[in-house]
């Protein structure tokens, strides 16, 4: 029976080091038995955003952690469709892992925007947030919301390494026709290759 579990949500359009890197030192420094990886169907910050299909999003996540026994990727969110909110899929993992402790990973960046999440409150009961150091953010900014001073248990603020990396970037490079070797596993690399992803 698990323990502790880590939740990693996002488009990962692709996936890259950066997420893999910050998953893997959450999984480590919490104890955690796995880190599951979430691909969103739709973002409700991406609306606007064409964005690669579900399924390869998916598949290129599968491929990033097929190599680490710790990760695992779920299709939760892809499955139920429409705009993908994390207070669902919180709620479906508290029942999926009912005995669990929980843990949804982000960045600090979007943890300060916390409040503005649905259902934010029922969030923080279901699990921890730990919300992974971004540069030129601060963790102590959301602390000058009075609404989260209750809260402050249920954050778990955490350093990482930084890997000045992102998916946009990553995009771009391949449709530059630039290398992006090294910066994502060379199995997504050549999935992106093979389908001509991007470009």
């Amino acid at each position: 029976m698990m323990r502790a579990l880590a939740v990693m949500g996002g488009t990962f359009d692709p996936i890259h080091y950066g997420h893999l890197l910050a998953a893997d030192q959450v999984r480590y420094n919490l104890k955690c038995d796995k880190v599951l990886f979430v691909p969103a169907f739709k973002s409700l910050y991406k609306i606007d955003v064409e964005m690669t299909s579900a399924e390869h999003r998916f598949e290129m996540t599968r491929l990033a952690v097929s190599t680490n026994e710790f990760f695992e990727v779920c299709d939760l969110e892809i499955k139920r469709g429409g705009i993908s909110y994390t207070v669902d899929t919180l709620e479906d993992m508290r029942k999926l892992y009912p005995h669990c402790k929980l843990y949804f990973i982000v960045g600090v960046d979007a943890a300060l925007g916390i409040t503005g999440w649905k259902n934010w409150e029922r969030i923080l009961e279901i699990c921890s947030i730990v919300a992974v150091d971004r540069p030129g953010y601060s963790i102590e900014d959301l602390w000058q919301d009075y609404k989260m001073i209750k809260y402050k248990k249920k954050i778990i603020f955490m350093k990482a390494l930084h890997m000045p990396i992102s998916s946009s970037y990553i995009r771009e490079k391949v449709k530059k026709g630039e290398p992006i070797k090294y910066m994502l596993p060379e199995s997504v690399e050549e999935y992106i290759k093979k389908h001509k992803l991007y470009l």
